[in-house]
Parts: structure tokens; sequence; C-alpha cells
């Protein structure tokens, strides 16, 4: 199938973000894209640089107002969406959720980032509680997407388990970036080591990976810091760690690329990881400290 990613920079007003987030939608789909993969609470700029309760004003329902306009766009043009929105349950507990909308425009399921940071310039833990979903991917008319968000791309654990589950594809919306006052050579090995891993759940797991992330400065409204430059490198990578296409560190881009599911299956016969696994011995991953 072709898959598309929007690798965009955001600005305050919500309205505009959404706007260029269908514009960008609908090239991805006039190139052939059946599945568009969008960034990390896209709809906003990174509010998490701070810790400020007014931005709970931000969070909505799920379904609420995205799922219906981009349910809507999905079913105008035939193509499976995934979002990345700030998800209000209910009065007091919010999650950072990706949903994914069918190409009828319905809800297809939705996923509940299970790992979250707190670090300077990303205080994740004063809006989300962490997930409680599980890591389940959602069946839908291009395959089962195994979703995750942003943080969960370090972990092998949970790219492990939406492959056992029987993930086609693994799909991580992101919002990482640079801190300015870095040296030059820290920033290249954290912008590595980010691709460095997620190619590495694609060659343990046998399955294609996509890393959606943000683009452009964002400064910090508290003043604290210099901000955040996110690093855009939105990427495929094929279930050998192989680079499909990869977007640019600095620009807006709107990608498609075609990709051959079915050669997971293929490349899992060669490499027979899941055939090997010592699973009678993996009972220490369960604790804290072993």
């Amino acid at each position: 199938m072709k898959i598309g990613f929007v690798q965009q920079a955001n600005v305050a007003e919500v309205s505009v973000n959404r706007e260029k987030l269908a514009s960008n939608i609908r090239k991805c789909a006039s190139k052939g894209a059946e599945l568009v993969v969008l960034q990390e609470l896209h709809n906003s700029l990174y509010f998490c640089q701070t810790e400020n309760t007014a931005l709970f004003d931000l969070a909505e329902a799920v379904p609420g107002p995205s799922t219906e306009f981009f349910g809507a766009l999905a079913k105008e043009l035939g193509v499976v969406l995934v979002l990345s929105l700030f998800e209000k349950a209910m009065p007091g507990l919010y999650f950072n959720t990706a949903v994914v909308i069918e190409k009828d425009g319905t809800v297809a399921g939705k996923y509940r980032k299970m790992h979250i940071p707190d670090d300077p310039g990303f205080y994740e833990k004063f809006y989300f509680t962490p997930g409680d979903l599980g890591f389940n991917p959602i069946q839908t008319s291009v395959g089962k997407l195994g979703v995750m968000v942003c943080w969960d791309q370090w972990y092998p654990e949970a790219a492990r388990l939406m492959a056992l589950a029987g993930a086609d594809v693994l799909i991580y919306p992101t919002a990482i970036g640079w801190d300015l006052n870095d040296t030059p050579e820290e920033q290249a090995r954290q912008r590595e080591a980010w691709i460095t891993v997620q190619r590495g759940h694609a060659v343990a797991n046998g399955l294609y990976v996509v890393a959606v992330n943000r683009v452009g400065h964002e400064a910090d409204p508290s003043g604290a810091t210099s901000g955040i430059k996110f690093w855009g490198s939105s990427f495929i990578a094929g279930p050998q760690g192989e680079f499909v296409v990869q977007a640019s560190d600095s620009a807006e881009e709107c990608v498609v690329a075609d990709v051959d599911i079915a050669h997971s299956e293929d490349v899992r016969r060669i490499w027979p990881y899941f055939r090997d696994r010592r699973i009678d011995q993996f009972g220490e991953l369960t604790k804290r400290i072993r």
C-alpha cells in the first residue's frame, strides 16, 4: 500500500493548524496515499514545555470535534488517518491519545500513550495519565496498525507486544527535538539514537516502522529555556531496518511511499526471531529491579 505522512510546523491557533493539516492530508491523498499519519499533538503547539492548568482547555473528548473534522475528511478522500489528540476522558483525567479513523470516517480505535516522560521542556506527567488500553493493534481496512506515541518509541517491549498481537506495521506519532543549548555533537547523537532504536524495532520484529515527527522551533512560553527545535527527520523503515524514505530535519514535508506489507513475512522466514525467543527465561522482565 501507499503510506503518507505529514511533517509540519505548528502555530498557536488550533484552527490554522487544523486547516493546514487538512491541506497536507489532501496532498498525500492526491499522491495515492491509502494511510496518512500525523505527528504527535498536531492540533496545537507542543504545550508541555511548561506546566499551566489553563492548557487543559486544549483537551477534547474522543469522539469529539477533531474526530468529526478529520473523519469527514477521511470519508471524502477515502483514506485511513492516524491522529494524535489531547483527550479529556472526564474532568481531571486526560490522556495523550492516538486515534485511527477508518476510510468511512468512523473511529476504528484508539491508543493511549503508555510511557509518559517528565524532563525539562517535556513535562507530560503534569498533563497525561499513563495509558490504560494496553498494546493492541487497531484493525483497519489497510491492515492491523500497531500505533504507539513518541516516548513509547524507546521501549522494545512495547514494539514486541504490538508485533505479537499481530500488528502489520508499527506507527509512532512524535514530538521530539533539540535543546538549543546542547552542542552540535550532542544534538547529532540524540537524533541518531532516536532513529537507530526505531530501526531496531523494525529489525527485531520484522515489521515496517513509520515515525512522524514535528519540525520547526517552538519557543518556551516561560522564557526559562531556549525552547525546542523539533528535528523532523520523519521516516519509514523496512523490516530489515532499511530506509524506505526519510524527511528533512528542518523542512515541512508531505511524503508518500510504497510499502509491501507482505514482505514482512518473507523477512521473518529468513530471520526467525519469534521462533527462537526464550520465553521461558523472560519472566524477570516484569520486575522493576532484578
